[in-house]
C-alpha cells in the first residue's frame, strides 16, 4: 500500500515523480506530496485526496528541481490531513516511508526527550528527525545518517531520503516492503513499484530485505544496512507502460476482467504438456520424492487470494488425494501453529509482498517445511524466502478489487494438484489429460462468457436498490460465492455474504425474503441436485434468484423465472425472463474459472451505475504491507 517515486537526472522531477505516483494510484491512498531539491534546499507540498488536489498545489507554488521523491499516502498512523502526508521533514532531511515502525512509541518518547517537537501524528516523522539527529551528531554523508537511523528502527519500511544539503542525490532502503530501482542514461528512479517507472525505463534492479541504495543521476551504489557492498545484475521489464494503461475502457477493472483469457493462457504456457498429460513446472522445486512423501499441503494467504487456495485445497484433496488446509495469514502469523517437515507450504499473495502472509512463510520455513510462492511479481519478498515459486503471469492489474490476478491463481492452484497427483500416482494419466485438456480450452469457454456479459447490466441495474445480498455454492464454488460476495462489498459497498449452500438453512434462511437477492452458483456438476434444492428454498421464501448455471438449463431459467411459459409460439415454449447468467458446459475441475466471470461483471455493473470508485475503492489498498 502506499506509493514511493523518487528521480535524480537532468529533467524537471516534479512531473516525473506526480506522473510516477498516478501510476500507482491502483495501491491506494488518501493523500500525496512531493520533497524536491530546488537550490534553496529541500522544498515540499502535500496535499489530502487525490492527486489532481497535489496537481492543484503544483500549479500554485511550482518546485523546480532535478532530484526529488513523492509519495501516496495510505493512513495508518494519523488520519488523512495535510500535517500526515507525506514527505516529513526535519531539519533540512525529507523523508517517504511505506510500512509501519513497530516501535514507534518508544523512539518518539525517547526524542521528545531530547527536545524533538513532532508535527504530526505518523511513525514517519520518526525516522526523519533520526536521520537529522545522526547528521548532527557528525555523520555527514546522508546514507551513512540513514544506516545509523535504521539500526534504531523496528518494524517494516520502504523509504527514500533527500537531503537539502547533499543536492542530485537520494538515499533508499528498504525491510518487507517493495522497492525497485530504474536505470536510465543520465538519471536513475527508485519507486514502490515497476509500473511507476516503465515510461522511463526497462532496466530494473530490485533491492532485497536489509538493503539500501545511494542513487545519483550516474549510479546506484547498493549496500547492505551494515555497510557490505552489493552487486546485482539488472532485470529487463518485458511488458510496456500501455499494459498498465485503460486501452479505451472505462475502468481498469473491466478491461482487466476482459483480459483475463490471455492472462490465463500466459499462465499455462510452457508448463500444461497434454502429450504426457502433465505439468511441467521445475521452477517449483518440487523433486518426485518430495511430492511422494507431501503429509500435509498447508495455504497460507488472504483476502481474495484466500479464497483461491481454498478451491486449491479441494483440488488437491480430490486429484492428489493429500490432506489439505487453509489458513488466514494474519491468524498464522499469532497463534504459533505447528509447521511439519514434510508439509508442504504454498503461500499465496497476487503482490507476493503482503506481510501477514510473508511472516507465515518465514515462521513455517524456520521449521523446515518446503515453501511454494504463488505470486504475479517476479522477485517479490515471499518468491524470495520460498524454496520455489509458481508465478501466474497476469500482467500489471492496476483495479485494487483484483480479477485477472485471482482467476490465474485458480489456474495455478489447479496445475499444483495435477502434478502432485501424477508424481503421487493418485491420478491416473487419462484422467490427467481431461483436466488439463478441459484447463487448456478454459480461455476460449472464458471469451464466450465474457462476449454475453452485456445482461449483467440489466440484472445489476434491476437489483441497484438492495443493501444487503447473499450468495451461495457448493464444493470449489463455495469459494466462488465468497469472492462474488468480497467484489460486491469492495466496489459498491453493498452488504454480502458468501455461504456454502448447505449451511443456508443453519441461519442465514432466517434473513430471504422478497427484498432479498440471492446468487446461487449452480453449474451441472456433482453438487447441482442439492444446490438446485437450496435454490427452491430461497424460492418459496420469495428471495430474487439470480443464478449462475450451464448453458441450456432451463430447470434453473424455470425456477428463477416466474414458473410459467411466457408464450408458446410453433410449440416452441418462451420462458419468462430470468435472471441467470449461462456458462459453457465444462469440466467440473475448470468450472469455478467461468462461473468467477459473471459475479465480478456483476459486482463491476452494480458499482458502475452506483458511481463509486471502481478502480480505488475507498479504504482499500492492493498491496498490503502492513498487519
Amino acid at each position: 500500500m502506499c506509493g514511493i517515486v523518487g528521480y535524480v537526472g537532468t529533467k524537471d522531477c516534479a512531473p516525473i515523480l506526480v506522473e510516477g505516483l498516478r501510476r500507482l494510484e491502483y495501491r491506494g491512498y488518501d493523500s500525496a506530496g512531493l520533497a524536491v531539491q530546488t537550490g534553496r534546499g529541500v522544498e515540499i507540498i502535500r496535499a489530502v485526496g487525490k492527486l489532481s488536489n497535489l496537481d492543484a498545489a503544483l500549479k500554485k507554488s511550482p518546485l523546480a528541481g532535478t532530484a526529488g521523491i513523492g509519495h501516496t499516502r495510505w493512513a495508518t498512523h494519523g488520519r488523512p490531513s495535510e500535517a500526515n502526508a507525506h514527505p516529513h521533514v526535519a531539519g533540512r532531511i525529507a523523508v517517504v516511508h511505506n510500512g509501519i515502525i513497530e516501535n514507534h512509541v518508544e523512539l518518539r518518547r525517547e526524542l521528545e526527550g531530547r527536545g524533538v517537537a513532532f508535527q504530526s501524528d505518523t511513525d514517519t516523522e520518526i525516522v526523519a528527525h533520526l536521520i537529522a539527529e545522526a547528521m548532527k551528531a557528525g555523520v555527514e554523508r546522508l546514507d551513512e545518517s540513514v544506516r545509523v537511523a535504521l539500526r534504531q528502527v523496528r518494524g517494516a519500511y520502504a523509504i527514500a531520503v533527500v537531503n537539502g544539503d547533499a543536492p542530485d542525490e537520494i538515499v533508499v532502503a528498504k525491510h518487507e516492503s517493495p522497492l525497485v530501482l530504474g536505470i536510465g542514461e543520465g538519471e536513475n528512479f527508485a519507486a514502490s513499484d515497476i509500473p511507476a517507472i516503465l515510461a522511463h525505463t526497462r532496466d530494473v534492479v530490485l533491492l532485497q530485505d536489509g538493503e539500501m541504495a545511494l542513487v545519483t543521476r550516474e549510479r546506484m551504489t547498493i549496500t547492505t544496512l551494515d555497510g557490505t557492498t552489493v552487486t546485482r545484475a539488472s532485470k529487463r521489464i518485458d511488458w510496456s507502460p500501455t499494459q498498465a494503461e485503460k486501452g479505451g475502457y472505462k475502468h481498469f477493472m473491466l478491461k482487466e476482467i476482459d483480459e483475463q483469457p490471455r492472462a490465463i493462457e500466459d499462465t499455462l504456457r510452457g508448463r500444461v504438456d497434454l502429450v504426457n498429460a502433465d505439468v511441467v513446472a521445475s521452477e517449483m522445486g518440487i523433486t518426485d520424492e518430495l511430492a511422494k512423501n507431501v503429509g500435509r499441503v498447508y495455504f497460507v494467504a488472504c483476502g481474495t487470494s484466500a479464497h483461491a487456495a481454498m478451491a486449491g485445497r479441494y483440488w488437491i484433496e480430490q486429484i492428489a488425494r493429500v490432506p489439505a488446509t487453509i489458513e488466514i495469514g494474519s491468524e498464522v502469523r499469532y497463534r504459533e501453529p505447528v509447521f511439519l517437515p514434510n508439509d508442504l507450504i504454498v503461500a499465496v499473495s497476487q503482490s507476493g509482498e503482503t506481510l501477514d502472509t510473508l511472516a507465515a512463510v518465514k515462521a513455517a520455513k524456520a521449521a523446515g517445511a518446503h515453501i511454494i510462492a504463488v505470486a504475479n511479481v517476479v522477485d517479490s519478498a515471499i518468491p524470495r524466502v520460498s524454496d520455489g515459486a509458481l508465478y501466474t503471469h497476469a500482467g500489471p492489474e492496476i483495479g485494487v478489487a483484483s480479477t485477472k490476478c485471482f482467476t490465474t491463481q485458480l489456474a495455478a492452484m489447479l496445475m499444483l494438484a495435477v502434478f502432485l497427483g501424477r508424481r503421487r500416482g493418485t491420478l491416473p494419466v487419462e484422467q490427467a489429460r481431461r483436466i488439463l485438456d478441459a484447463l487448456w480450452h478454459v480461455p476460449a469457454q472464458m471469451r464466450e462468457v465474457l462476449a454475453n456479459g452485456d445482461r449483467l447490466r440489466s440484472i445489476a441495474k434491476k437489483h441497484l436498490r438492495a443493501r444487503d445480498m447473499l450468495f451461495l455454492g457448493r464444493g470449489t464454488h463455495f469459494p466462488i460465492a465468497l469472492e462474488g460476495a468480497l467484489k460486491l462489498k469492495e466496489i459498491s459497498y453493498i452488504h454480502a455474504e458468501g455461504y456454502a449452500a448447505g449451511e443456508m438453512k443453519h441461519g442465514p434462511i432466517a434473513l430471504i425474503d422478497e427484498d432479498m437477492p440471492v446468487v446461487v452458483v449452480c453449474p451441472r456438476d456433482n453438487h447441482y441436485e442439492k444446490t438446485f434444492s437450496n435454490m427452491q428454498e430461497v424460492k418459496a421464501r420469495e428471495g430474487q434468484l439470480i443464478a449462475i448455471a450451464t448453458e441450456g438449463d432451463v430447470d434453473v431459467k424455470r425456477l428463477c423465472g416466474d414458473g410459467a411459459p411466457r408464450s408458446a409460439r410453433g410449440g416452441q415454449v418462451v420462458l419468462a425472463e430470468a435472471d441467470v447468467i449461462e456458462v459453457p458446459a465444462a469440466a467440473a475441475e475448470v468450472l469455478p474459472l467461468l462461473t468467477v466471470l459473471p459475479l465480478q461483471l456483476l459486482a463491476y455493473h452494480m458499482a458502475d451505475l452506483k458511481g463509486t470508485d471502481v478502480d480505488q475503492p475507498r479504504n482499500l489498498a492492493k498491496t498490503v504491507t502492513v498487519e
